[in-house]
């Protein structure tokens, strides 16, 4: 079935334009793409391959060197020169979220290497991608160590391979795209600087496109070849402009104006380091290409800029990714040299400021404590009067919470866990091969039958049952489900702004750990689950920022609630441990009983085996201890709220030791 023609998707014009310009330029370093599903990301990226020039290859060469200037260290090498070649398509890598990593960069053969003194390397996702695009769908949920991966590959445009001493390196430049739904977390900065340009794209409200867009749809969808044969000559019309604008971009100029305009601009919105200057500049000599221009213009840079830089300018995980339109236009105005007008050319309807365009080329203080203990009035009835809203402070560097014993779960960088990385601790024997291989300890398991097995010459015999494989110690990331009290009893305003300032906190220092979140908040007559688990802070922290406070303190509910929700993240993903940290004056005030039904729900919590922190937020000179009544109960640690930041229990070590 032929896939979905790049020039029949409705809108999406400036989506369609970094795309155009990434293939253009692959220097550029490809592009992310943002927004809700269901918005055509992953259909434009995979049509986006059938719209480039082929390459030619080496004949035979599996990790298509050009025989131009074959890679002198490819593993199926070395290349004579003149040696065969033919044309093939450009290709489309799509790398999985949950592929191993021998699946992503090759493996080696250990046993081969051992008993025949052979390097057997079978090539990975990364040597298919060489010359080509590699996609990522769902970016922002790849495992780390596959990130790390990826970043080394970007920045070096190479993969080496190594396993106990045998190394295999081979070129992989390609131009990485990859998309990701915001609500499911974001990057991490490393790999977010890495990809070039940055879109936000969201589904259309006017009706007539929506309607257009189903119209489509079904139409490829019932007869897909037939659909795709009528934009045919569109899709070969635009592949062409992409070539002759691949020809153009090696002749642009990009004169000394231009260059201090994109400095000034980049530094208009203080972005960290200097790719957001190269990008910037790669960019808006793709754009004159495109447009059929010799030499970039102001409003090549405003093009690029509106791209490249959105993505750099965040501060915080917490920060909404943008850019201001205003500022953009006063640094360009500031630096536009007085003699340049308006651009040549034809007006560019691939500028992301023409929403309507349908075509991808160049034509288209503090506050009184409550009256009682849980602001309530007389009735004790809580109601809409008695809600309020705090909001946070700044966040601030926040001590380390782990969770006991060693798992195996998610990389991360929280708790200890055996992993794919990190120290090796232990051997395994042969069939379990996390971890990789173990070179000393499969030479001590060979060794003791070498005479039985016939060895001759100076090769080692190695049976597949010698082959050790490393046990390693690292970190994983754990689910961090925050249970907030937000009763009437911690709705003072000066209490409260500290609560979410700890818990926003300790939401930053997740993000860093790459940890899930979940948020769970009690208060009047019951709980709720504000955020279920995710790996989207910056979710948690809206919803934390909302929150409004007001009513009595259903504590036995709030922590039930929060029971509830790791029995069903067990069963959802049982390799990540939890991580529980109750936010409460430890008061309960809601229903019969409510201090006993609260110490049971919490012994029932404890006997799940779960690692309780609480936060205890109880102030003032009279203290009734209850939070650290709780924590027992729990079986968990007591920290006051005052002593979340990392500099506080620094200070009180340095006063012990004193």
């Amino acid at each position: 079935m032929r896939p979905y023609p790049f020039t029949a998707v409705v809108g999406m014009a400036e989506l369609r334009l970094a795309l155009v310009l990434s293939a253009i330029s692959p220097a550029i370093g490809g592009v992310l793409v943002r927004g809700e599903k269901g918005t055509a990301k992953s259909t434009m990226v995979r049509a986006l391959a059938g719209l480039l020039p082929g390459v030619d290859v080496v004949e035979g060469c599996r990790f298509s060197c050009d025989p131009a200037a074959p890679d002198p260290a490819c593993p199926d090498g070395p290349h004579a020169e003149g040696a065969a070649a033919h044309r093939r398509p450009a290709r489309l890598v799509e790398l999985p979220v949950g592929a191993a990593e021998d699946r992503v960069v090759g493996s080696l053969d250990l046993e081969r290497a051992l008993s025949e003194g052979v390097t057997d390397y079978q090539p990975g996702l990364l040597a298919g991608a060489h010359r080509g695009l590699l996609y990522v769908d769902e970016v922002n949920l790849l495992h780390d160590h596959l990130v790390d991966t990826l970043l080394d590959a970007a920045a070096m445009g190479r993969v080496t391979v190594e396993r106990e001493g045998v190394s295999v390196s081979h070129a992989a430049r390609f131009v990485l795209i990859g998309t990701m739904n915001p609500e499911e977390g974001e990057l991490r900065p490393q790999l977010l600087d890495r990809f070039g340009l940055t879109v936000e794209v969201a589904s259309s409200r006017d009706a007539a496109q929506r309607v257009e867009v189903v119209r489509r749809r079904l139409a490829y969808e019932a007869a897909p070849d037939d659909f795709a044969e009528g934009y045919a000559d569109a899709e070969a019309a635009l592949a062409a402009d992409i070539a002759a604008a691949q020809r153009l971009v090696p002749s642009v100029t990009l004169s000394d104006d231009a260059l201090l305009q994109i400095a000034q601009v980049c530094a208009a919105f203080e972005v960290d380091g200097m790719r957001a200057d190269i990008v910037t500049a790669r960019t808006a000599a793709a754009h004159a290409a495109w447009c059929g221009r010799d030499t970039v213009t102001t409003e090549d840079i405003r093009v690029a800029a509106r791209l490249a830089l959105p993505h750099r300018r965040r501060r915080n995980p917490f920060d909404a990714p943008g850019i201001d339109e205003e500022q953009l236009e006063q640094s360009l105005r500031d630096t536009e040299p007085p003699e340049q007008g308006p651009p040549d050319g034809p007006d560019d309807p691939g500028d992301p400021g023409d929403p309507d365009d349908d075509g991808p080329g160049p034509g288209s203080g503090g506050e009184p404590e409550p009256s009682d203990a849980d602001g309530q009035p007389a009735n004790g009835q809580g109601g809409s009067a008695a809600e309020r809203q705090v909001g946070a402070g700044s966040p601030y560097r926040a001590r380390l919470f782990t969770v006991d014993g060693t798992g195996s779960g998610a990389h991360g960088r929280r708790s200890r866990a055996v992993t794919d990385s990190g120290r090796t601790v232990g051997v395994r024997p042969a069939g379990v091969r996390d971890g990789g291989a173990h070179l000393l300890a499969t030479v001590r398991a060979a060794a003791p039958h070498q005479r039985a097995r016939g060895r001759s010459g100076q090769g080692l015999v190695v049976r597949p049952h010698d082959v050790r494989y490393a046990v390693r110690e690292g970190k994983e990331g754990n689910l961090v489900l925050f249970c907030v009290d937000a009763s009437g009893s911690m709705g003072a305003r000066s209490r409260m702004r500290e609560v979410k300032s700890a818990v926003l906190s300790l939401l930053l220092d997740a993000y860093q750990r790459r940890d899930k979140v979940g948020l769970v908040t009690f208060r009047a007559m019951g709980a709720e689950v504000a955020l279920p688990p995710t790996i989207s802070v910056d979710a948690a922290a809206s919803r934390l920022e909302a929150l409004p406070t007001g009513g009595r303190t259903p504590l036995a509910e709030g922590l039930l609630r929060a029971a509830e929700v790791l029995r069903v993240e067990a069963l959802r993903d049982p390799r990540r441990r939890p991580l529980l940290v109750v936010v409460t004056d430890g008061r309960a005030t809601s229903g019969p009983d409510a201090v006993a039904r609260a110490h049971a729900a919490a012994d029932l919590l404890a006997g799940t085996g779960v690692t309780s922190v609480v936060l205890d937020c109880e102030s003032g000179r009279m203290r009734l201890g209850l939070g650290a009544e709780l924590a027992a109960h729990l079986g968990g640690e007591h920290v006051a709220l005052g002593d979340v930041a990392a500099e506080t229990l620094t200070r009180e070590v340095k006063r012990r030791a004193a």
